[in-house]
């Protein structure tokens, strides 16, 4: 289960016209800000990655927007673990349960989160917030990671997975959020 004191959120190179081409696009961009906006309702810890930002661009403004208190960490590698600057932020939040999501499921997604399980993070990949270019390879990817054995969640699940109870300020908050 993940809780919420020991998880990190790892939001994936969801950039200019290489994000405009995912599969399903608008529920992508809808389902990625949703999981930031619950995510900082709880408090976690969000390592923001963009691939190759000139070559790129920046983040779609629709999550820049929820993370301007940020600053990404530039990457060239497909796996984050390939980026250190990435590994000392991850390292330095003392988490070691690691949420993704983002893009492209088949490449950085699924790199990333095949390297975080063999350095010991116990890795969940956010099935419903991640994407590729054809359907056919965000579904490959999502086959991949559950034979490396990396469990698969949804925005909703690992919201209140997190969040453990029906109640209080944080609980409708959340409930809003979804809804």
């Amino acid at each position: 289960m993940l809780e919420v004191g020991d998880t990190v959120f790892a939001l994936v190179d969801v950039q200019g016209r290489l994000a405009q081409t995912m599969v399903n696009r608008e529920r992508l961009f809808d389902n990625l800000q949703r999981l930031v906006k619950g995510l900082r309702v709880l408090g976690v810890p969000i390592l923001w990655l963009e691939q190759n930002p000139r070559g790129l661009g920046p983040t779609i403004p629709e999550l820049a927007a929820l993370l301007t208190d940020l600053k990404p960490i530039p990457k060239w590698a497909f796996s984050c673990c390939r980026c250190e600057a990435f590994m000392e932020a991850l390292r330095a939040t003392g988490r070691r349960q690691v949420l993704l999501a983002g893009i492209e499921a088949h490449v950085c997604i699924y790199q990333t989160a095949v390297d975080l399980s063999q350095k010991g993070y116990h890795v969940e990949v956010v099935a419903d917030a991640v994407s590729s270019r054809t359907a056919e390879n965000r579904e490959i990817a999502l086959m991949r990671l559950r034979d490396a054995g990396i469990p698969l969640t949804s925005v909703e699940m690992a919201l209140f997975e997190l969040l453990k109870v029906a109640e209080g300020p944080a609980f409708k908050e959340i409930l809003a959020i979804v809804k």
